[in-house]
């Protein structure tokens, strides 16, 4: 995720770091008690696929319906699920097709459901939850204008007409869709849409169909492969599709599908920004290994807000589509949806590196890439700096999290050289993004350690956990 309206770079111009609203209530133990959000998720519930279905019947309002089958395990004894929710109206719930009682407390955001029998560990069912209406609200009071996480409208105005899209990170997944809204719970996705005949929809994966009705269109993704909730990307608006020629980056060569949304007033200058999409994506596969995914393009929304890493489609802003911001988020691909955090104070693992991606296509560009993390240690020394794993939602996208996580593998590079830091981006991404799919701080330490030494280790901890600035790390002189 990038900060809006100014670069991060901005010596000094920098504005307060969005603070994501959270609901008040006395977090139940069996949430999964992320230090900045106890409330979230449930402990002994893995949902490990959502097949979702989604209808706008009139784009730009923030009215849905929402048909969602979760499929789910227990790793532990449950006599209930409570699955995050602030959304609409729920209107049924079937328990492996059979109804059962379900009940929403929307000061807790939580839609409880009650199985016909306890779960026992490693029992599998499908949950069904539909629903209709508005979206819960999580506003974010710091943005520049008001921002609502979630399901986000854009009004038809001026001759323009009406869009939807979703906005999530890091918290505001569960506002439209019932679920384990946590970073640790990654689920594969299949998402269809249905929207007026002449609007185009789409989402996270790879289309794998469209269906014409009388006056609708209904399009179905496939999200293959794990990604966490905050990363599901749906969009509505009366797209042009630009279709590129697939890459060969993918696993083992294999191509990755390219394809781009922009909605037609998009300027030409906007869409110049992703016209090196193709070359990123080459040199971010040499550093980091293949591309983690089927897919990738970018849909252009117009709103001014954040762009977001929505996976194998990131979210871009009209205001935010410059390159630099573009191959950040193309970064995010493998760190951040194949290697996610494990908690929210590790965001910076995410962030800091795909930071660091932009001093690696400045490299590649001919620039300087000692400069550029000169310029983020001047940032840093001016308007001071923490440890890194953040304390309170305040701090999850701050200038720290971006500018010190980069130097922290810029400490890392300078420490163990070029090829060691390529094989070691590899090797992280290799082993953080199998099994959950997720990665600590601790974690990641460990992993320093493992590969490069106990020297390097020290190092990365010093960046890691001192509150005083180190010194900056020189690489290539």
């Amino acid at each position: 995720m990038r900060r809006p309206l100014l670069s991060l770079l901005a010596l000094g111009l920098l504005t307060a770091a969005p603070v994501p609203a959270q609901p008040a209530l006395n977090p139940s133990a069996d949430t999964l008690r992320d230090p900045i959000f106890p409330e979230l998720g449930q402990v002994g519930l893995d949902v490990r696929h959502y097949d979702l279905h989604l209808t706008v019947t009139e784009p730009g309002t923030r009215e849905v319906r929402g048909v969602v089958t979760l499929t789910l395990t227990s790793t532990r004894p449950l006599t209930q699920v409570r699955l995050d929710f602030l959304g609409p109206e729920v209107e049924a719930v079937r328990w492996n097709d059979r109804a059962v009682p379900f009940g929403v407390d929307e000061k807790a955001a939580k839609l409880t459901v009650t199985p016909p029998a306890p779960l026992r560990p490693g029992a599998t069912a499908r949950l069904t939850v539909e629903y209709a209406g508005t979206p819960g609200e999580l506003e974010d009071p710091d943005f520049p204008t008001p921002l609502l996480l979630g399901w986000q409208a854009v009004p038809a105005e001026g001759g323009r007409a009406g869009a939807n899209f979703v906005l999530s990170e890091p918290n505001g997944t569960h506002t439209f869709l019932p679920s384990n809204d946590h970073p640790s719970d990654k689920a594969t996705f299949t998402t269809r849409v249905t929207v007026p005949r002449g609007y185009v929809a789409a989402a996270s994966g790879v289309e794998t169909g469209r269906v014409d009705a009388a006056g609708t269109s209904t399009f179905t993704f496939s999200q293959r492969e794990p990604i966490p909730t905050y990363a599901l990307g749906v969009f509505v608006d009366r797209f042009l599709r630009v279709d590129e020629s697939a890459v060969p980056v993918g696993v083992g060569g294999s191509a990755v599908v390219r394809r781009d949304f922009f909605p037609p007033e998009t300027p030409g200058p906007v869409r110049a920004a992703y016209v090196r999409t193709d070359e990123a994506l080459r040199l971010l596969s040499e550093w980091f290994g293949p591309y983690p995914f089927g897919a990738y393009g970018v849909a252009v929304v117009t709103p001014r807000l954040p762009a977001l890493e929505t996976a194998t489609l990131s979210t871009m802003p009209l205001n935010m589509s410059t390159e630099r911001t573009a191959v950040h988020e193309i970064a995010h691909q493998w760190f951040g949806n194949a290697v996610t955090p494990a908690t929210w104070p590790d965001v910076w693992l995410s962030e800091g590196m795909a930071a660091y991606s932009e001093l690696l296509w400045t490299e590649h560009l001919g620039g300087d890439g000692q400069a550029y993390a000169a310029r983020w240690h001047a940032n840093l020394t001016r308007a001071g700096t923490r440890p890194l794993r953040a304390t309170r939602a305040g701090e999850l996208f701050d200038l720290s999290t971006y500018q010190r996580g980069a130097l922290t593998f810029h400490a890392l590079r300078a420490e163990i050289g070029d090829a060691a830091f390529r094989d070691f981006l590899r090797a992280y991404v290799t082993r953080f993004s199998a099994g959950a799919g997720t990665v600590s701080t601790p974690a990641f330490l460990a992993f320093v350690r493992e590969r490069a030494g106990a020297g390097a280790e020290a190092t990365v901890r010093r960046w890691v956990e001192e509150r005083a600035l180190p010194p900056l790390p020189v690489v290539g002189r």
